[in-house]
């Protein structure tokens, strides 16, 4: 049993049990042993891998919602944090959305083989997802390390109902790139952020960037990444 896990688990008012405590290992070895032969986590040390991969993502527990939702994943990569919150919340319908086919590959792999019957993988972009039956169809919408704030807002809430939110985990650099995403978050039907500072013993800072969805998203966002380019939405 890990206790960090227990505790954070705890502090969102929800219990690990054995078998969940179980799955969480057994992802780790999955990914691990994958990544040795595709470049799916620059963390290849166990330990550092049960924080920074598993304790990191059960950080969100205590702002998703209390009763069954739906859950997007963006940019998910090896699956995090998408796979422990789908393992620590089992009553979440979780969708992990990710582009790169051999990653796409492992996710599917991994979803079987931990038996997670409330996972689904999709290998295409979010922007390409969001012109889907998917937009906004989530209540939550999480993604970390993809992109700076300004572009990961155009990405995620297109995705995310009215009254759902999204949930970007960020590191100290945030301070900077807020402010520039203020104008694409009230473009794309978002709300005022919150910004909450995450205690993690052992980790480097790090927050988690709250966006509520008020409006529906415009049908002309995302726009497609050819006429991205670079150029932020609401640069």
């Amino acid at each position: 049993m890990n206790d960090q896990w227990t505790a954070l688990a705890a502090n969102a008012g929800r219990a690990l049990d054995a078998s969940q405590q179980a799955l969480l290992a057994l992802y780790l070895d999955l990914l691990l042993a994958a990544n040795a032969k595709m470049n799916l986590t620059r963390i290849t040390d166990r330990a550092a891998a049960e924080l920074h991969h598993v304790a990191d993502s059960l950080t969100l527990l205590p702002l998703l919602p209390s009763g069954a939702f739906c859950l997007a994943d963006v940019g998910t990569g090896g699956g995090v944090p998408g796979i422990p919150l789908a393992i620590a919340r089992p009553d979440a319908q979780v969708l992990l959305i990710e582009s790169t086919r051999k990653k796409a590959a492992f996710l599917q792999s991994a979803v079987a083989e931990l038996a997670l019957s409330n996972v689904k993988v999709i290998d295409q972009r979010a922007e390409d997802v969001a012109r889907t039956k998917h937009r906004e169809s989530f209540d939550a919408v999480v993604s970390r390390a993809v992109a700076t704030l300004d572009f990961l807002v155009e990405y995620c809430l297109p995705l995310v109902k009215i009254g759902g939110k999204m949930l970007a985990m960020k590191g100290p650099k945030v301070a900077d790139e807020l402010p520039g995403a203020l104008r694409t978050i009230r473009m794309l039907g978002g709300g005022d952020p919150q910004v909450h500072p995450v205690a993690l013993s052992g980790a480097d800072q790090h927050v988690i960037v709250e966006i509520p969805k008020r409006r529906p998203t415009s049908e002309r966002y995302p726009r497609p990444p050819s006429e991205q380019k670079g150029r932020p939405l609401g640069g």
